[in-house]
């Protein structure tokens, strides 16, 4: 059976759980996930549509012959002259899908997408894909973490790159381009290269600049790169010399409170739990105010995705998760901390897939 089938066949186990008629998919992350592609997505309507028994695209005409060298899932195809109301009543007839009870939409589609499918069926009720691609994609496959472990590989060694150009007087924007460079040179694609020196670190998403770099300065590196559709995410903390006053009380917090979250992280736990766990240590140590973030976020085919671990989450982590653990302290106008390691959930607790420790690197000067 091909990876895809496989997916369908699970999909549909979970439609059957769900009491979901029919999923409804447009061109992105969920859609790439099932097929290993996704067609070329402008403002014309392209769905892939999933129903108990077959699948069908709504295809666009003038996307039609590129996206046949891709997949045999039947098309039903619409050109601009006529628009796409006929082709989707036919998708729908094809399936079986007129008479859809509830209907499961893509929440990353497009409105109008989204609104024309609601349109064609204004009896179904219709919910998001939490329960049915939301939930097969936050468990991983070995397949899925072999890809992942090796960006993990790559982002170690971008980061590492990234060390080894820290100095006095160098931008961050030049340090991001050096970790840019060993992305490339190992066949990854720069996902993005956040380097925050000094006060600039203060900002959790700092856009990388011009600053250039002081001695006393602590500096956040979170960077990823992409290779084989799955991205790295990674964040480490240097200094130029000397820590600034009060930083390496600070970074001792970050780390027990990774730390807590680690041992808290086990199938079976709640998400918010789990943020719990590290808000907690920061909180008692007086700085609660400054973890200003959720704990962490999913990993896979897109840098953010669900599990997301919030003080509010009620999701249910489960083996195969992979997430981030990234809590920080930001303290305007001084310095920001910033602790992240990628980790999937194994039976007795999370695997972390960066080799490199989460110590302090130290540029001597």
């Amino acid at each position: 059976m091909t990876q895809t089938a496989n997916r369908l066949k699970n999909l549909r186990a979970a439609m059957a759980q769900t009491g979901t008629d029919l999923v409804v998919l447009g061109p992105g992350a969920h859609m790439h996930w099932l097929l290993g592609f996704h067609p070329h997505g402008d403002e014309r309507p392209c769905l892939l549509m999933i129903g108990r028994e077959r699948e069908v695209f709504l295809m666009p005409a003038l996307n039609a012959q590129g996206t046949r060298t891709e997949t045999d899932i039947a098309f039903c195809e619409w050109a601009d002259e006529n628009g796409p109301d006929e082709a989707l009543k036919q998708a729908l007839v094809t399936l079986g899908g007129q008479s859809a009870a509830k209907v499961v939409l893509d929440e990353t589609m497009r409105a109008d997408f989204a609104l024309l499918v609601l349109g064609a069926l204004p009896g179904a009720n219709h919910d998001f894909t939490l329960d049915t691609v939301g939930a097969l994609r936050m468990r991983k496959d070995a397949g899925e973490y072999a890809t992942l472990k090796e960006n993990a590989v790559i982002d170690d060694r971008a980061m590492q790159a990234g060390w080894a150009a820290l100095r006095p007087g160098i931008t961050e924007l030049e340090i991001a381009d050096v970790i840019r460079a060993e992305f490339i040179k190992h066949g990854a694609k720069p996902e993005f290269t956040i380097v925050g020196s000094g006060p600039n670190g203060a900002f959790p998403h700092h856009a990388t600049g011009s600053r250039k770099l002081q001695v006393g300065d602590a500096v956040v590196m979170d960077i990823g790169g992409r290779k084989d559709g799955f991205p790295s995410d990674m964040t480490r903390m240097a200094v130029i010399g000397q820590p600034p006053e009060g930083y390496e009380e600070v970074h001792a917090i970050v780390e027990r409170a990774v730390c807590a979250a680690l041992d808290v992280a086990r199938p079976g736990v709640r998400a918010k739990d789990v943020d719990a766990a590290a808000r907690d240590v920061i909180a008692q140590a007086g700085y609660g105010e400054y973890f200003v973030h959720r704990l962490g976020h999913g990993l896979g085919i897109e840098v953010h995705e669900p599990p997301f671990l919030t003080s509010t989450s009620e999701t249910v982590l489960d083996e195969g998760m992979v997430f981030s653990i990234e809590p920080g302290i930001y303290l305007p106008g001084r310095f920001g901390l910033r602790l992240e390691d990628i980790v999937i959930l194994r039976a007795d607790g999370p695997e972390i897939l960066s080799s490199l420790p989460r110590d302090l690197h130290v540029v001597p000067v």
